[in-house]
């Protein structure tokens, strides 16, 4: 049976719907989902019911880890946070290293999350555009070389999904593209390659953004 690998990017972000939000916000490149966010998450959840996913790992975000969750709680999953699925630490979007949830208090909040799970690649900044892509590629070859023949659910971002996606399926086979909000895609293993069977799907959605951000 062929091992099958879905990459997702996060749903909608609180600062994207309300960009006043990171003037007074305490971690402010690290924002929480959106009202609309948590129902794209959750259609996002319902969309991959039913697709025997056996493990859920997601960057440690708190708009991942909340996207992440939706999914965990429709399917019964814990959820593994791997830094190498982190957001691009792209010093010309944050001034400084963003400061996150703690894990500890990301686990009271979603006890899904598994604390016993150790990342496997770290994400440092300041990180270049082939930084991201390179680190997020070597996540997704790690993860699924560890969790093989299992097919499992990565959570992330916009340029860690497209560096996700070219560490399995080549750059040769898929380009990197702006990503949508709450998009999906579906790697197929065809030993020795990946086939890229869905690419960036949001039919499971009832609204879409009319302006795709990379970040």
């Amino acid at each position: 049976m062929s091992q099958i690998i879905w990459i997702v990017r996060h749903a909608n972000r609180l600062d994207f719907v309300n960009p006043d939000w990171f003037l007074t916000a305490e971690r402010r490149y690290d924002p929480p989902l959106s009202e609309d966010g948590f129902i794209q998450a959750k259609q996002l959840a319902n969309r991959l019911q039913g697709e025997n996913i056996h493990h859920i790992f997601a960057s440690p975000f708190l708009r991942t880890v909340q996207t992440a969750n939706a999914v965990a709680e429709i399917l019964d999953l814990p959820i593994k946070l791997e830094t190498g699925l982190s957001e691009w630490l792209n010093p010309e979007w944050m001034d400084e290293e963003p400061k996150r949830h703690p894990i500890s208090e990301l686990a009271q909040i979603y006890p899904r999350i598994d604390s016993s799970y150790t990342p496997l690649i770290a994400a440092k900044y300041p990180e270049t555009h082939a930084q991201v892509r390179a680190r997020s590629g070597q996540t997704a070859r790690c993860l699924v070389t560890d969790y093989s023949p299992e097919n499992i659910l990565l959570v992330g971002h916009g340029a860690s999904v497209n560096g996700a996606v070219i560490g399995l399926a080549g750059a040769d086979t898929y380009q990197a593209e702006k990503v949508r909000l709450c998009s999906i895609f579906k790697l197929v293993r065809k030993h020795p390659e990946w086939w890229i069977e869905i690419k960036g799907d949001t039919s499971h959605l009832t609204e879409i953004e009319e302006m795709v951000r990379f970040n």
